[in-house]
């Protein structure tokens, strides 16, 4: 094994993340990194680097031998898995923050990584500034991780903390972070789901070793959330989150999604303002750990681009310890959910698929129930999706099956019926 190797690096984009990394490169000498040659589509466009470096010939890094370090930073998924794989079968490192990318190509991608001995790299693809993938690859490296909780898209987190803190409805809210450079002109992956989404398939691999396809796990976004939502939030004196979440449950099964949450205002995700993410562990000895930081931006993405070149100066791999070294948890459906539902019209809410309802509100502006749900009915259905239909988990949403059914005895008991 190679210590403190030289790197010679081949940089794919130059927008945000790329050009953030290319200056904090030019700052940190001691690094021994340097980029030869940085691969863009638009040769003629102005940028903040010198004219030589760039080329639209994506060859010119890939086949150059000098070149032994691939970063890549691109938007577009098809072309950032061909330049991946391409480089890793041409025996170079890998460094990538394509979040879509590698959580829609993980079988494949471990599956080279190991046939090709590389080591291809992720950390700002899960929650930017926070290194939480290599906090679980090495810290937690023992299967006794209970649950892990993340906000872990600074766009949704912020239009929540605007319509929360500011009164705002959704729509001005998003106006604003589309104003302020957080949410896209089309901010359809942010606000839906599928930017957490990505990004927690790839962290349930680091956490539970679970490989899993984006569209196997339950989501949603925040596109649905609306004042009357909020209101009764502030009322139960809580805030609300998109949380991405697992948990292991008392049998040894992970139940998983990404879901709309009431948050208790003590909850150390409450604390989760604007764009930041936030990470919170659960272990089985060391209780509870936060983890706090930015979760967009030049910078702070450039910081987990650069802290995974640094690593791979000694030569530094993902080992996937729950995957290859432990018996991977799998994801099991076989739970419930507490759930809040608000909606405009009785006829859109099958309420004859919930185990009980606790409360019931109606209201000339909006509706709203809670009540116990199967998973499976939100797995395998899209009614909780659509007709302006708000869905927010309570505070500890999930309830295992054999608490159901203890629940279910003591009240059949209580109503004089025995089993």
């Amino acid at each position: 094994m190679s210590y403190h190797k030289n790197l010679t690096i081949g940089l794919f984009g130059f927008g945000v993340v790329g050009e953030g990394l290319y200056h904090i490169l030019n700052q940190t000498p001691s690094l021994k990194a340097t980029i030869k040659k940085i691969c863009v589509k638009h040769p003629d466009k102005k940028r903040n680097a010198p004219k030589e470096l760039f080329t639209t010939d994506r060859n010119e890094l890939l086949l150059d031998p000098e070149i032994n370090v691939i970063v890549e930073v691109i938007n577009e998924t098809e072309a950032a898995f061909e330049i991946v794989t391409t480089a890793l079968k041409n025996g170079k490192d890998v460094v990538s923050s394509s979040k879509k990318m590698l959580a829609e190509n993980m079988p494949e991608l471990l599956g080279l990584q190991k046939q090709t001995n590389m080591s291809l790299l992720y950390e700002a693809a899960a929650c930017a500034s926070i290194p939480i993938i290599r906090n679980l690859e090495e810290y937690y490296d023992n299967d006794l991780v209970q649950s892990v909780k993340a906000i872990a898209n600074g766009t949704t987190n912020f239009i929540l903390t605007k319509m929360f803190e500011d009164k705002l409805e959704f729509k001005q809210a998003l106006l604003l972070a589309q104003q302020s450079g957080f949410a896209e002109t089309d901010p359809t992956l942010d606000i839906e789901g599928y930017d957490a989404l990505n990004k927690w398939t790839i962290l349930l691999n680091h956490s539970y070793g679970i490989v899993e396809r984006p569209e196997n796990i339950v989501f949603t976004g925040i596109q649905n959330i609306n004042q009357n939502d909020a209101m009764v939030a502030r009322e139960k004196h809580y805030e609300i989150k998109l949380v991405a979440q697992a948990k292991k449950l008392n049998n040894g099964d992970v139940a998983a999604f990404v879901l709309p949450q009431f948050v208790n205002q003590h909850d150390q995700l409450a604390f989760v303002k604007n764009e930041y993410n936030g990470v919170v562990i659960e272990s089985g000895f060391s209780d509870k750990q936060f983890f706090y930081g930015k979760g967009a931006g030049s910078f702070p993405t450039g910081s987990a681009v650069l802290s995974d070149i640094s690593a791979l100066r000694y030569d530094y791999h993902y080992e996937y310890k729950k995957l290859y070294h432990h018996q991977p948890n799998r994801l099991t459906e076989d739970f419930y959910l507490k759930v809040y539902i608000s909606f405009d019209n009785n006829a859109f809410i099958p309420k004859e698929k919930f185990e009980w309802i606790e409360e019931w509100h109606a209201d000339l502006n909006r509706n709203y129930l809670i009540g116990v749900l199967p998973f499976s009915e939100l797995k395998n259905t899209k009614w909780w999706k659509e007709d302006n239909v708000s869905l927010i988990l309570s505070p500890e949403p999930i309830i295992e099956d054999v608490e159901i059914r203890k629940l279910k005895k003591k009240s059949l008991e209580l109503a004089g019926v025995t089993l």
